[in-house]
């Protein structure tokens, strides 16, 4: 199944809480989500977290079976004139980032609900110049994914490997992201601030990670689709 994200900011004039109302309230609601191909779909928005400032207020995650499936959506009258005819009435577009990803649940943690009380740091990486695709995947996975269960409080675990069409015609923006859940802030603050994760999980990610690419944004999930598949 393909595991897409995608990475939306505000139109200009618009506030953060206009548009993560707009994108949760109207977007996903009137138009995304009458995308039959759509099988799960979720969006996550950003919770003020340690003063930072975020690239992106929100993301998109969507489920889709396959390639087949994807295009069908891609052509459906729900998105060209639903969907994507909605776009600019809330969204910068052009900063909109999209990777397809391979999902990779490392830790399953708690089942998962449809009102969610956790929250989520999820992070986008871009793998050290001259890494070799398949090395950069068997370390995210089997290395550094071994290090982060080390982190304490972490309650589920599931890194998204961009997947091979992205590297037809030239390099992926992106390699892959990682999406960590936290009972709430105060757990997540502790974990990054934890020995494990400066001893541990920081130093490993230096290894195999462009640290200027790597892109953070901590959320809270909404689902309008899910957890379970329509």
């Amino acid at each position: 199944m393909i595991h897409q994200l995608i990475f939306a900011d505000a139109k200009p004039g618009m506030t953060v809480e206009e548009f993560q109302r707009y994108w949760v309230e109207v977007h996903a609601v009137r138009y995304a989500s009458k995308i039959h191909q759509i099988k799960k779909y979720l969006i996550d928005t950003t919770v003020p977290f340690n003063d930072e400032i975020p690239l992106w207020n929100g993301v998109a995650e969507i489920w889709l079976e396959n390639d087949e499936e994807q295009l069908a959506s891609l052509q459906s009258e729900e998105f060209l004139q639903g969907a994507r005819l909605d776009e600019p009435n809330w969204a910068a577009f052009w900063k909109t980032v999209v990777i397809d990803t391979d999902a990779h649940l490392v830790l399953e943690g708690p089942a998962l609900s449809n009102n969610p009380t956790w929250i989520k740091l999820l992070i986008l990486h871009k793998r050290k110049e001259g890494m070799h695709l398949d090395n950069f995947r068997k370390y995210f996975l089997n290395t550094h994914g071994l290090n982060v269960l080390k982190l304490p409080r972490l309650r589920r675990y599931m890194q998204c490997h961009t997947r091979d069409g992205y590297y037809t015609i030239g390099e992926s923006r992106f390699d892959g992201a990682s999406q960590l859940w936290f009972d709430d802030v105060q757990s997540l603050r502790n974990a990054l601030n934890s020995p494990e994760y400066k001893n541990l999980v920081e130093p490993d990610m230096e290894q195999f990670l462009e640290m200027k690419y790597n892109f953070s944004l901590v959320v809270k999930e909404h689902w309008i689709i899910g957890p379970g598949k329509r």
